[in-house]
Order: C-alpha cells, then structure tokens, then sequence
C-alpha cells in the first residue's frame, strides 16, 4: 500500500517513517492521497472515499491514533467510511516498573512498545525505576543492576515525541529503596532498610542528585516523585534522633523538602496518594468514609498532584466516591493496572473487571490524566509484551464514552499483529482447576507450582485432587499452536508453551513422589528416579534456555542472575531429589525424611493460594537471606 500525505505533513513524516515496516507501507509521489489537517479542539477524523483519504487531528498523538484506523480499516478491504472520535482524557499511557522485578527494558524494545502505543493513541510513558537510572555523583546507586544512562533515556524521548508521546520521568524519592539502602555509603541517610531518613540535610543533597538526573533527559517538566507505602517512618532513626512524632508531621517536613527541590528545578511533581490520604497509620487506604484529616488538607501544597491507585475494586460507584475524596485535596491523577504481576501468567478477568468500572468512573468524573501501572513484583517472570493487551483496554477507553470487546479486539489485533484469543489464553497459567470463575481471588498458580521444591512442596497440600498436570498438558499444546501464528510474539508464546510443558508434569510431581514413597511403590519410586525427574530436568532446561533469549532480546542483561539462580536452584533440586531416591532404593539410605512430614495447608489455609508472590516464601521454609 503506498500512500501520499498532503497537508500538516512535516513534523509527523518521521514519526510515519517508523511505522513503515510493522504496518506494510510506503508512500511516495504516486501513492494514495491522504490529506492531513491539524485543527484546534478538532476529535480525531478519519475519513476515505474512491478519491483518498482525509485525517483531522488536534494533538500529534490524535494523528497516529487516526492513520492506524485508516490503515486497519483499508486492510480490512473498506474504502468508503468515516470516523469520529472524542478523546477523553489528556493523557494516558503506560508505566512500567522496571526496578521491582530486575527486568530493565532495553531501548529496542521500549521503541517497539512506542511503535504500538502511537497507533493506539497512547499518548504518556512512565518507567518506574527505584534504582534503574545512572546518577553520576551516586556511583552505589543501582550498583550492578540494570540502569538505564541519561544518553539512553534522552534516545527513549526523543524517539517517543515523534509520536507525540511525553514520557514522565517515574522514581522514589523516600520509601521502596531497599536496593539502594542495603549499602553501608548510604547508612547515614537511611531510617531503616527501605526507606530514607527525614530531616536529614544529607538526605535532600542526596534525592537532589536524583531528582536531577531522573529529569534531566526528558523534555517535560512532569515528575513523578513516588512517596508511597513508607509504613515504618519515624520508627527507626528518626525516632532515636528525634523522639516518637507523628508520621503526618514527619510526612510535611518531607514533602516539603523535596518540593524546595523541584519548584528550584522548575519541574511538576506529582505523588502517590497513600500515605496522605489515612486519618492514622493503622487506617485503610481504601475506607472510603474516612474522612481526610484537617491538617492533612493544610499541608497539602497546591503544585503537587496525587495519584490514586487502585486495581482492586470492581464497582464504578466506589471509584467515583474516591475520586470525590481525592478532590478535597486536589485535581487527582488516577493510576489502574494491568494484572500481569504475579507470575507467569496474566489475569485478564480482574483487569477487565477492574478497569472498566475504573475507567468509566474517570470518565464521569473528569479525571483527565490516567496511567496503567505494569508493576514487575519478584521476577517480571510475565513476558512486558503481554500487557498490549492490557494497554487495547485502555487505549479505546481513551477515545470512546461507551466500549465493546470486539472493539477492543480487532484495535489490539491491528495495533499489535497478536492474536487477541491466544494473548487471552494466558489466564488459564494461573486460572487452573479449583478456582473460581474468573479467578478474581488472584492465585498464582503457575509461579509458586514452578519454584516451590519437589521434595518439600509447600503448597502440595493446597492441591491435593486437582488435575493439574493434563490441565497444563492441554495448555501446553494450545500455545505451541499459538507460537506458530503470532510472528514476533512467537518468543512469548514459545516461552508460555515450555512454562506449561515444565508444570504439565511438576505440578502434581511431589505430590506423586510423596505418595508412591509411603505406599513403599518401589516400582513408581524408579519411574521417577529414571524416567521422569531426568524429564523434568531436561524441561527446565528448555524453559531457562528460551526464557534468557526472550530476556536479552527484551531486557538489559543484569538481572537475569536471579533468574539463573531460580533455574540453577530448581535443576539441582531435581538431581537431590533423583539422588536421594536412587540412595533409598538402592539401601544406602533407610529413609527420606522430606517426604515422612506431614504436608500442611500453607498458612493454614485450605484450597488455591491467592498472591503467593515472594519467592523466597515460595521454595524452602527455611531463611534464604534476609529480608532485610
């Protein structure tokens, strides 16, 4: 398809150019006419009859979100329509966290993730990074973990803006440090393990230092300086140097420090809202009749804004009750998310539950700035490319009042080249047999099968009856098939097929292994010592192999040894646990002693584990490394 441009052409050419090879076309003095029209507070216009095509935009952003529906629409073989559609908020786009799961998305794949989000209309890009960013004078800060240089970032701008993309810079600037505390150069500076100490003149010298390389590569002046979850300030060196104080009046001293910083800078901060919007400590950040402390709204400088997050409530009334809150203390930010978190799967039901509800509140409300937090808790062990499916949702939210699922298929399937119903099948890692529908209790099934050890299954107990291996079996054909049909994400499913090849016969192993032991099965005891822990293994290994390629064709290499030490921790389990049963088979050892325990319900609780997220709660009861 070639395609001329005439009209408001010159600062989008670029941005065109590099759509070229994802959406197979080309353009020159021979091709199809398009006529381009920037309007003032026009929506986006997309219309085409036998002469040519005509788009209409307001914002540079408003323009890819118009080309890509006129090229879906001329692929699908239309050529005479028309579209019209409202843009409803100012921004909106995704953050992902970069820091939390030791996954820093290399500059590829970020340009490619911006690639999709132009046709979307995704117009913002965040990357949460704790410690993820080079400060020059802080040569401890992200020591030996992925970070991204200022030249990198500034490339990750520059390229974002020819699409009309602002990308915000995203860090923490008092608590969720614990990666950068944990060394002693910092202990002058720290409260406790994680979070910063108040007051401290050092303290502020320090976050200058980072507010100013965070900023420094990106054309705005937005900043979005973090400041959530801080549960334990003023109960360590605070409170020997300072005596017992109340955390809101240790909050104002902080917040207004770090606000001399940035109104210096000239910059736009913004905040996580938690830690402001809870009469006491102890209250819940989601008690929505609690009213908002007076001295908390005192406190609150007019130039900040806050950011309410919440992925977790499935009725439009109680978003629209606590963006009311919001309001008493100013003009919110709303953050949702995409629930692709907690293992290797992706749980589709609660972001579409969750989110549409959410979104349409916004939308009542006149929320205009929205962001779709893709957090990476404990081992971003979900590929970052499944969350285009998470970003259709909110992308078509962002230019219609009113939404359908087949819209949102046929914009994903154009937008991205992915096969909506295969992405979707990625529920069912973790929506398994024993859950109720939709899995709106969050297990996480397929993280803590995978990582919890064959000898001592934590969670064997939680699983007892539950057809678990032919489940994964099943799935595991379903994404081979799936590897063959959706081009560049063929990595991601051929990934998803060996985690399910790998769980299809772990899943039940322990439980299997436990059982022939204490029925003295000796001819089962050989099956596994022989045949199906060297299975096993050999799985593994397939897994770690194709895992680490989609890794270093997606993310910067530091960080991938925890994931090393996750599969080298898994393979050497494996050859005990073949050791220990050839030694009792072959009389060398009178008994297995993992196996003679008792199997418990993990923590007490019976049937599928809900957000068993942290590793090393998941593979051993006994103390790893401390926490702390």
């Amino acid at each position: 398809m070639k395609l001329r441009f005439e009209g408001d052409v010159e600062t989008l050419l670029k941005g065109i150019e590099e759509l070229r090879e994802s959406f197979g076309f080309s353009f020159g003095e021979d091709g199809w006419p398009v006529k381009v029209t920037q309007r003032l507070g026009s929506p986006v216009s997309v219309k085409c009859g036998l002469e040519g095509a005509e788009i209409e935009y307001d914002q540079k952003i408003h323009f890819f979100r118009g080309f890509g529906l006129l090229l879906e629409n001329l692929q699908k073989g239309e050529t005479v329509f028309s579209i019209t559609e409202e843009p409803q908020f100012d921004t909106i786009g995704p953050m992902f966290d970069v820091s939390q799961g030791n996954a820093v998305m290399n500059v590829d794949c970020i340009k490619n993730i911006i690639r999709r989000m132009a046709v979307m209309g995704l117009n913002m890009l965040m990357m949460y990074c704790e410690d993820s960013y080079v400060v020059k004078e802080q040569p401890y800060f992200g020591y030996m973990r992925g970070r991204y240089t200022e030249e990198e970032l500034r490339i990750c701008d520059e390229y974002a803006d020819l699409f009309g993309i602002e990308m915000i810079p995203c860090i923490q600037t008092l608590a969720h440090l614990i990666d950068v505390l944990k060394w002693k150069v910092y202990d002058d500076i720290k409260e406790d393990y994680e979070s910063l100490l108040v007051d401290c003149d050092k303290t502020y010298l320090f976050l200058e230092d980072l507010i100013r390389a965070a900023s420094r590569p990106f054309k705005t002046k937005k900043i979005h300086i973090g400041m959530d979850e801080a549960w334990k300030l003023g109960l360590g060196n605070y409170l020997k140097l300072h005596g017992l104080t109340p955390l809101e009046e240790i909050m104002r001293i902080h917040l207004s420090r770090v606000m001399e910083i940035v109104r210096r800078l000239g910059l736009e901060p913004m905040m996580w809202s938690d830690m402001f919007m809870k009469a006491t400590p102890h209250d819940d950040y989601f008690a929505v009749d609690n009213p908002i402390p007076e001295h908390t709204k005192e406190n609150m400088p007019a130039d900040v804004s806050l950011v309410y997050w919440d992925y977790y409530h499935f009725e439009q009334e109680f978003y629209e009750k606590f963006i009311d809150k919001h309001r008493v203390l100013g003009e919110p930010v709303f953050a949702g998310g995409i629930w692709t978190w907690t293992g290797f799967g992706a749980n589709w039901e609660i972001t579409w539950r969750s989110m549409n509800p959410a979104l349409m509140a916004c939308k009542k409300k006149g929320v205009r700035n929205i962001i779709a937090t893709i957090w990476g808790d404990n081992g971003t062990e979900c590929n970052v490319y499944a969350n285009l499916l998470g970003l259709s949702l909110f992308a078509e939210h962002a230019y219609s009042y009113e939404v359908s699922d087949e819209k949102i298929k046929s914009r994903f399937e154009f937008c991205t080249g992915g096969n909506f119903e295969d992405f979707y099948q990625m529920r069912y890692l973790d929506e398994i047999p024993g859950c109720k529908p939709d899995n709106l209790e969050q297990v996480n099934a397929s993280k803590y099968l995978m990582w919890q050890d064959i000898l001592t299954g934590l969670f064997d107990k939680n699983i007892e009856g539950l057809p678990l291996n032919s489940h994964y079996a099943k799935l595991a054909e379903q994404f081979r098939q799936a590897a063959e049909r959706n081009g560049e994400y063929g990595g991601l499913f051929r990934y998803n097929y060996h985690v399910s090849n790998v769980l299809s016969i772990k899943a039940e192993a322990g439980l299997q292994i436990t059982k022939a032991y204490r029925e003295n099965d000796r001819a089962a005891l050989e099956f596994f010592a022989d045949e199906l822990l060297p299975e096993l293994a050999k799985r593994v290994r397939s897994l770690r192999k194709v895992h680490m390629e989609n890794w270093f064709a997606m993310d910067k290499a530091l960080g991938w040894d925890v994931m090393d030490m996750r599969y080298g921790s898994l393979l050497i389990r494996i050859e005990s646990a073949q050791d220990e049963l050839k030694a009792y088979l072959d009389g060398k050892l009178q008994r297995m002693e993992e196996l003679e325990e008792e199997r418990l319900y993990y923590n007490g609780q019976e049937g599928l584990i809900s957000y068993a997220n942290h590793y090393g709660r998941i593979v051993s009861p006994s103390r790893i490394a401390p926490e702390a």
